[in-house]
């Protein structure tokens, strides 16, 4: 992962490129110093090694780039023919891009174990038992993806799919579930296992989900943010990678969904397919367990008033959902409005994940909203859930 103090000087930097120097404001920096910021040219691995700024000059330097920004929209006018200006586009690519940043902050603060950190967080609803049935999703037409202001080139544009009708687990698999395939012997059964995954884990010694810890028979703890607490149950298994989440599911008797299955899910089948699987009401704390708040996954059925018109819960939310599907363009796909924040990364090497998690900002989650990462990748917030084919 980078240094904590590398992405907060590269939103700067990027809020700087797109919200001062592409709509035509001053520059307050320069080439050399873009290529110290720029994702693409250096790997997370090796950005400690770059002459980065200090904690105080980043954040300076992103105090003055936001004061410039001030200044520089109060004078632009309002219907300047700028093509990143439609719709509002640039203004959101740019929010959404920082609040991704900040979820990557809180899986870097995950990932540092030699010292306790103990967040604020805000306290999690505990319901009562909840049914872990599935729900039966009718085959047929759907809309997938999405032309509103803000999506991403990748979530464009939309276009039709033809689904055969399948069955979809009405909440994310439990720790609790998963936890009896860790001890059934899961991890040491090939059969359930994608060739390329049992070779990761046993290269690995990977035998259970990151951060959790056998502390005796049957009894379990997960590490949090530096501190270890009982491993709770009820809630969705996280911090593991797409194979993890393929050979539970082989395990199970079921797969992963594919992207165009879970957003059938979270949009109904409905002809004017809604931003949100409760419809188009903006998420609130009543809907889902967004904005890192929490700083840990809600129990599964914590959220009633979030749940599809067909009763799937916690879709957005919690833990991002892995899904089937490897990452691609749809038909009709154009970049926009730069190569590598999509294009690059299709092909067969990236998963497709859906939905959000606990540390995913509201501005930044949507049913069309596509997230993709290596099918080895442990330290993200990512969870899943499974579906089978209907008879």
């Amino acid at each position: 992962m980078s240094p904590l103090v590398w992405d907060v000087a590269h939103v700067a930097n990027y809020e700087e490129q797109w919200l001062l120097r592409a709509l035509g404001g001053p520059a307050l920096t320069d080439a050399a110093f873009d290529a110290v910021y720029d994702a693409f040219r250096h790997p997370r691995r090796t950005r400690s090694a770059l002459p980065i700024l200090s904690p105080e000059a980043a954040f300076a330097y992103a105090a003055r780039v936001r004061d410039a920004v001030r200044e520089h929209l109060e004078h632009l006018p309002e219907d300047a023919p700028l093509p990143l200006l439609q719709g509002g586009f640039v203004f959101g690519m740019v929010a959404q891009h920082e609040q991704q940043h900040a979820e990557t902050l809180a899986a870097t603060l995950q990932l540092m174990t030699t010292w306790e950190y103990r967040p604020a967080a805000r306290p999690l609803p505990r319901p009562g038992a909840v049914p872990l049935h599935e729900v039966f999703i009718p085959g047929g037409p759907s809309l997938q993806g999405s032309h509103a202001p803000w999506a991403y080139d990748n979530e464009r544009p939309p276009h039709p799919v033809h689904l055969a009708p399948f069955f979809l687990d009405a909440h994310p698999t439990t720790q609790g579930d998963y936890l009896v395939f860790v001890e059934s012997g899961g991890y040491e059964d090939p059969r359930w296992w994608h060739p390329e995954g049992w070779a990761f884990i046993q290269a690995e010694g990977i035998r259970h989900p990151l951060f959790w810890a056998r502390l005796g028979p049957h009894l379990w703890a997960r590490r949090r943010f530096g501190f270890v607490e009982p491993l709770p149950r009820d809630e969705p298994v996280q911090h593991v990678c797409w194979y993890e989440a393929d050979a539970y599911a082989r395990w199970a008797g079921k797969r992963l969904p594919t992207e165009a299955e879970w957003e059938r899910a979270a949009t109904g089948g409905a002809s004017s397919p809604p931003a949100f699987p409760w419809g188009n009401a903006p998420a609130s704390p009543s809907h889902a367990n967004l904005g890192g708040e929490a700083w840990a996954p809600a129990p599964v059925g914590a959220f009633p008033e979030g749940k599809s018109a067909e009763g799937v819960w916690g879709l957005l939310g919690d833990v991002w959902e892995w899904t089937a599907s490897d990452f691609g363009a749809y038909p009709g796909f154009q970049a926009h409005p730069y190569r590598e924040y999509s294009e690059v990364f299709f092909g067969p090497g990236h998963k497709v994940l859906r939905g959000g998690a606990w540390a995913s900002a509201p501005v930044a989650v949507r049913n069309s909203f596509r997230n993709w990462d290596l099918p080895i990748r442990r330290q993200i917030f990512a969870g899943f859930r499974c579906a089978r084919d209907a008879p």
